[in-house]
């Protein structure tokens, strides 16, 4: 469908180096057609030169760069926004007067100052599940490099050493099919974790207070249980759920304790989830065997961070978002909510 609205538009698009301005931009002039639009682009140095995303307990907003004030100007004239990581807090849409709708291209609209959005009645869109497939092929591969030493193996050959401690029974890694998954958060990323998992033969056990098992997950003999019986009983814990006040920590000292004697744990989502010194301690001890980990609190870990210097865990700088497709799915989700929104159709992801 093409617009036939000819009121000429302001669209600014504040991209980086993931979610770059040609890709929303391509996708935007596909999906309005012939529509009169002016662009105004934006690109930061996120993530090659910026190295990390901010939370300031000063502003109401979280995961962004730069400080709202970098962005006034840039606002000054948009109708529309789209945006992946500036925060956009009440002055700035004080700065952006003819502003009606902003698009954020992540999984929820952290940094936007929502309550401000809806008190000056403007919406706000994003992109729910743009990398859950990518995320989910993480996760497993993740899994995979940590049993089976695939990191570990490849750092021995690059320096010289091909090491044969590794067939050594003692240091083998489990396979796939014999392991009982653990998978905490059943959202758009456990799902697919899941069915991804299902054809290696693992038994799958899922904690998620809030989404039923399907006739066919149940049937695929899928089950779930209570968190703690899940820990007690899982080989690979693997985390998923969103941040919230409820999952904060909830990975503590006390279930990591409680969990089974030679597992693994897998946190591909946010480290606040998980209690890193208590994994630290459980990895030492080897009540835990080893751990994947590609999300940190803060983000990056400082340098002398005990945990980094284990030698049973595998490590990935929070890039299992990162995918092709992901960033494609994001821009194309977004300019198809934005043609919504101008013709007065209800965007589909629209922010509440």
């Amino acid at each position: 469908m093409t617009t036939h609205d000819t009121t000429p538009l302001t669209i600014g698009i504040i991209g980086d180096g993931f979610m770059q301005p040609a890709l929303f931009r391509k996708a935007l002039e596909a999906r309005l057609g012939d529509r009169e639009i002016t662009f105004r682009e934006m690109e930061l140095d996120w993530p090659l030169h910026v190295k990390s995303t901010k939370v300031d307990p000063d502003l109401p907003v979280g995961e962004f760069v730069g400080r709202p004030e970098d962005y006034f100007d840039f606002l000054s004239d948009l109708d529309v926004l789209v945006t992946h990581l500036a925060p956009i807090t009440a002055h700035s849409m004080d700065h952006a007067p003819a502003l009606k709708l902003i698009a954020v291209s992540r999984g929820g609209p952290v940094n936007i100052e929502m309550p401000a959005a809806r008190d000056r009645g403007l919406s706000v869109v994003n992109t729910p599940g743009r990398n859950a497939s990518a995320v989910a092929e993480f996760t497993v591969g993740s899994l995979l490099a940590e049993t089976r030493n695939l990191i570990r193996g490849h750092l021995a050959v690059k320096s010289g050493s091909f090491n044969r401690d590794y067939y050594h029974y003692d240091n083998a890694g489990p396979e796939l099919g014999e392991l009982t998954v653990g998978i905490v958060g059943y959202g758009d990323i456990g799902t697919r974790v899941a069915r991804l998992l299902q054809p290696f033969g693992c038994e799958i056990v899922i904690y998620d207070p809030f989404k039923p098992l399907t006739p066919e997950e149940t049937a695929a003999g899928f089950r779930k249980a209570e968190l703690d019986a899940l820990l007690a009983e899982a080989d690979v814990v693997t985390l998923h759920p969103r941040v919230t006040p409820e999952t904060i920590g909830m990975i503590s000292r006390e279930r990591i304790a409680a969990m089974k004697p030679g597992g693994y744990i897998v946190n591909t989502t946010r480290g606040q989830v998980l209690d890193y010194d208590a994994l630290y301690d459980a990895l030492v001890s080897g009540h835990l065997r080893g751990a994947a980990l590609d999300t940190f609190t803060p983000e990056p870990p400082p340098a002398d961070m005990p945990l980094l210097q284990l030698p049973n865990v595998t490590l990935s700088p929070h890039i299992a978002g990162a995918s092709k497709l992901s960033a494609k799915k994001a821009a194309t989700v977004i300019a198809e909510d934005i043609a919504r929104f101008l013709a007065g159709d209800t965007p589909h992801n629209l922010c509440t």
